[in-house]
């Protein structure tokens, strides 16, 4: 895991260095540059694989140059099948052999995550992992072309920093600004899937990756399905548990993170696991059923507590270490968690993400998929009618509106604000249905495609917007903080694939969360953990911020920007504080103080 970096036509070469160096947490290890006229290409190295010098980045083969970020987890499969003069034990020799095989094609073959940065010769090459593990950020100046895997390192290249309104909007609605958007005007990002080239001043941006372009047959006997899961699984994890260095794991008190080390163990590498808990406020952790799970597996687990000075202490780390507003409150805890488990002296992490998305994990799917029969009644004009002339803050009151409006219903499990919400909010007119600008690429992809069943809907726009730029980039930024790899199995391309390619209603027809995944799982994993009800990763970062006065800053900006309705930021606040609303008023705090630190 590392920063990878660059800067393609004029710079000052002080300039450069000074911007690399922000991401030199992200590579501890060594840090790479081949530095010519018109060329600044720079890696900061996290060894994982093939620890050695010899594997330092950039790597150089006669035209190309390569700086990568990630794993890719099938190179030594990949190696016996390329021919080239290697001179390492690294996958990311295997990245250059591939390219000169396969072109950019090669991209095909790899297993991983990854951000990828290849120059051939004048020609730039940018790619995206498939599923968005890995993030790249790039601008264009009238005098270059720059790609880093943080935004801090491209900031020093803007002449103004200005917000991106689009990033704003996109925000308020999915927890974070979706692709290509980000905060700051000219900074642009990768989505999952995707690959950038640049040639003569231009690039384009195309995508080589698509979950429903590449199911191409169904499986629609149940036990087919289960053997299938299982065996890719296993295969998927079991790559991750290849590193040349020591490997951690998190531990919940769920299904996801006791298979990850049921299957670890099972594998021969039983993993030390990490909880987390709160001194002041235990009634939001998982203490206590890790800690069941921990003795059911035989695992040694360390448990991870925090409290209210901590927490207010690494908050501004936090905020800062993810560049731009995230709307995620579980950042700061999972901050604290990885300083632990950087100190204990672990450089990989397991962790569970995307068995949600992927195995319906959420109960609101089943409530969505209940709620789109509605759109069937004969008779519902008295509703459209009764839904168009009321209005309540509350979701299920707008989901039953866009069913008899006839509008998307499901826009991402991480949707928070309601267009309507936004225009109540904002001092600007905000129009019913905005927002699905953000989400129209992938409903055209989505109905283009040979899927019709709207829990694939569900599964696919939570895996491109709700994970890879929400949950993903809380766990790349702030595990990197530290130094440290984060390793996802669930979220392997061929597992994903796999999904998408069984009969849809298979995972939800008998009306269980997760049902395809406990079936795999019986008799592997004790049923009290089986059964146990989803707590999800809350905290209480309501009752931290309210006791400190921190909510004040919202307000304090507000008056500076005139962006919002006072009126509404206080019922925000005021109902915030009493536990309703709670993850709006984090993203109104968490946009508040980027703006102060930014633009004020």
């Amino acid at each position: 895991m590392c920063g990878v970096f660059g800067v393609i036509g004029e710079y000052d070469s002080s300039k450069v260095r000074y911007a690399l160096a922000k991401l030199s947490h992200r590579g501890p290890d060594n840090c790479g540059i081949v530095e010519r006229k018109g060329v600044f290409f720079a890696h900061q190295r996290l060894s994982i694989t093939d620890t050695h010098h010899r594997s330092h980045q950039p790597l150089k083969h006669k035209e190309i140059l390569l700086s990568f970020n990630g794993e890719i987890y099938n190179f030594k499969e990949l190696r016996e099948t390329l021919s080239f003069p290697w001179q390492t034990q690294s996958d990311s020799e295997v990245i250059i052999a591939a390219y000169l095989k396969w072109g950019v094609e090669f991209v095909q073959h790899l297993r991983g995550m990854f951000a990828i940065a290849l120059l051939d010769g004048e020609r730039l090459y940018l790619f995206r992992d498939r599923l968005g593990k890995k993030p790249l950020f790039y601008l264009q100046t009238q005098q270059a072309f720059h790609f880093a895997s943080e935004i801090k390192a491209l900031t020093p290249f803007l002449n103004k920093k200005e917000l991106n309104n689009d990033a704003l909007l996109s925000y308020l609605s999915f927890l974070a600004p979706t692709p290509p958007h980000t905060f700051y005007k000219g900074v642009q990002k990768l989505a999952a899937g995707e690959y950038l080239s640049f040639e003569n001043g231009v690039f384009k941006v195309e995508r080589y990756f698509d979950l429903l372009e590449n199911t191409y047959t169904t499986i629609t006997s149940e036990q087919e399905a289960l053997n299938a899961i299982e065996e890719h699984l296993q295969n998927s994890i079991e790559m991750r548990l290849d590193a040349d260095v020591e490997i951690a794991s998190l531990l919940s008190g769920g299904i996801d993170s006791a298979t990850i080390n049921y299957y670890a163990k099972k594998l021969g590498k039983p993993l030390p696991t990490y909880t987390l808990g709160y001194k002041e406020f235990a009634k939001y952790d998982e203490r206590q059923n890790a800690a069941k799970t921990a003795q059911l597996l035989s695992l040694q687990n360390k448990e991870v507590v925090i409290d209210q000075n901590s927490f207010l202490d690494a908050l501004p780390k936090v905020l800062d270490t993810l560049d731009e507003p995230l709307n995620d409150p579980a950042a700061v805890p999972l901050y604290l968690l990885f300083e632990q488990i950087k100190q204990d002296g672990y450089k990989v992490v397991m962790s569970g993400e995307g068995s949600d998305e992927l195995f319906l994990g959420y109960r609101q799917y089943f409530e969505y998929l209940d709620i789109e029969k509605a759109a069937t009644l004969l008779h519902k004009n008295w509703l459209k009618k009764y839904f168009r002339s009321n209005f309540s803050m509350n979701r299920e009151w707008e989901w039953y509106k866009r069913i008899f409006d006839e509008t998307l219903l499901f826009r991402t499990s991480g949707e928070k604000f309601t267009d309507l919400q936004k225009n109540l909010l904002m001092r600007k007119n905000i129009k019913d249905n905005h927002s699905l600008v953000y989400l129209q690429n992938y409903r055209e992809r989505f109905e283009n495609s040979k899927h019709t069943d709207e829990s694939l809907w569900y599964s696919y726009i939570d895996l491109h917007i709700f994970q890879a730029e929400h949950f993903l980039t809380k766990l790349d930024r702030v595990s990197m903080a530290h130094s440290i790899e984060s390793r996802t199995p669930f979220l392997d391309h061929r597992l994903s694939t796999l999904i998408f390619n069984i009969e849809p209603s298979l995972r939800y027809k008998d009306g269980v969360t997760k049902s395809l995944l406990k079936q795999v799982m019986h008799n592997k994993l004790d049923d009290e953990i089986l059964t146990r009800k989803k707590k999800g990763f809350s905290n209480p970062y309501i009752e931290y911020l309210s006791s400190d006065n921190k909510l004040s800053l919202i307000s304090e900006v507000n008056e500076q920007t005139g962006m919002f309705q006072t009126k509404m930021i206080e019922e925000y606040i005021n109902r915030g504080t009493k536990g309703r609303f709670k993850q709006h008023l984090w993203g109104l705090y968490t946009l508040s103080y980027w703006i102060k630190r930014e633009l004020l």
